[in-house]
């Protein structure tokens, strides 16, 4: 994984891990890859992926089963919804609008475009 030199990495493998959630490639009451497993992957030192564990666990996305592992909680989904929501809400959106005022582009624009993207990326999935 290349990580973003403007982020911590613990906070890039977090979003690794709730993306992994979020499209159900890891599923409830699934056990995650181990610690050390996780940082060879991603090519990292395991104290990091602890870290994103333990804050992911603060989080209750994800609970630690001592002796067994790191699995995902029943409310994981939800959870990294609102984790995830107020990371865009707070740090993402802001620039966002920033963006479209300066660059004058009209919600009617943004609303079309939108649906396009909706109707082009997730519509086909729905049969």
């Amino acid at each position: 994984m290349e990580f973003n030199a403007n982020k911590a990495i613990y906070l890039q493998i977090a979003e690794y891990v709730c993306d992994h959630i979020l499209l159900a490639t890891w599923k409830v009451d699934e056990k995650l890859p181990s610690v050390r497993e996780l940082a060879v992957q991603m090519e990292v030192n395991p104290n990091t992926v602890m870290r994103t564990y333990d804050m992911l666990q603060q989080k209750e996305i994800i609970a630690n089963k001592r002796g067994i592992g790191f699995f995902l909680t029943q409310e994981s989904v939800k959870n990294v919804k609102l984790y995830r929501k107020a990371i865009f809400l707070e740090e993402d959106l802001p620039l966002f609008f920033r963006n479209i005022y300066l660059l004058e582009i009209g919600l009617d624009e943004l609303e079309q475009r939108y649906r396009r993207f909706v109707s082009q990326n997730f519509n086909q999935n729905e049969s």
